[in-house]
């Protein structure tokens, strides 16, 4: 006879947390989600129910995998991010809580666009990665008409994915930050850049150290992209535009001293506390 959904959940949390993987039991619980299809309430609900032998190779192997620190959502392939459900894998860095409020930050700045007068605003979303901000944007501000770029074919592909599979009209183009929009401007520039200092890198946590480090490095200090950023933007915002950024925790006064000759510099915490956004208005441009 197989195991009962509350055996197998009990199995995969002892053995994620012998492997030492952060919130053994949430995970387990997700990754029977997974291969059951129930939901987690279902899931205790019916805990005396026998796990298929199917689900049971699969709960193995991928709980083996999880073992190995390969990140959750990885292994379940998908991310929430601003309320929209987005395909990831190792192409890309997963989507953080942290930066939606990178998102609501250009949201509230494209909503009072709107309300001006501008029916059509234009946005960038410089290193999109997985597509989620620029997807995001476009989504909740349907006039809004939103590039995306990003150096990595893969990150785009995946990108690309996920915009159709949510229905967004995105321009995904391939290249360096602003290369590939030379001569455009844009009255939104958002951006989620690299910015763990190189020295860090092999630091990380394991499940960290699994996405692509391209997505990560941020140069000697972790500032390389925001002084590139900060350099090249004034050539792209139009007046009155606002360029946003997240930045690592620590990382805001530098920033904000990068932006500073740009115009108006505010910060914002995310929703653990820290200083998560650095944003400035376009007024001296």
């Amino acid at each position: 006879m197989g195991l009962s959904y509350r055996q197998a959940l009990r199995r995969t949390q002892e053995a994620l947390s012998a492997a030492g993987v952060p919130d053994p039991a949430l995970d387990a619980e997700w990754l029977m989600v997974y291969v059951t299809g129930m939901d987690r309430l279902r899931l205790r609900l019916e805990g005396a129910r026998t796990l298929s032998p199917s689900a049971e190779a699969q709960l193995a192997t991928l709980t083996q995998r999880r073992c190995q620190r390969q990140p959750l959502q990885y292994l379940l392939g998908t991310q929430a991010f601003y309320g929209l459900e987005l395909r990831v894998d190792s192409r890309a860095l997963i989507p953080r809580q942290e930066t939606e409020t990178l998102c609501e930050t250009g949201l509230e700045h494209l909503q009072a666009l709107l309300q001006s007068g501008t029916s059509a605003p234009a946005a960038l979303d410089l290193c999109t990665g997985s597509g989620a901000l620029a997807i995001a944007i476009q989504r909740l501000c349907p006039t809004a008409r939103v590039t995306a770029t990003d150096l990595s074919r893969d990150a785009l592909a995946l990108a690309r994915e996920n915009a159709s599979a949510l229905g967004a009209q995105v321009r995904f183009l391939q290249g360096d930050l602003f290369l590939p929009v030379s001569g455009e401007r844009f009255d939104l520039i958002l951006s989620n850049p690299p910015y763990v200092p190189t020295d860090q890198c092999a630091t990380l946590q394991a499940e960290v150290r699994c996405e692509p480090l391209m997505a990560l490095d941020g140069g000697t200090d972790g500032l390389d992209f925001y002084r590139r950023i900060a350099a090249q933007a004034p050539a792209h915002l139009t007046p009155g535009g606002l360029l946003a950024v997240e930045v690592g925790d620590g990382q805001a006064p530098a920033v904000a001293a990068l932006f500073s000759a740009l115009g108006h510099v505010r910060v914002r915490q995310d929703l653990y506390g820290q200083t998560r956004v650095v944003a400035v208005s376009a007024s001296r441009m």
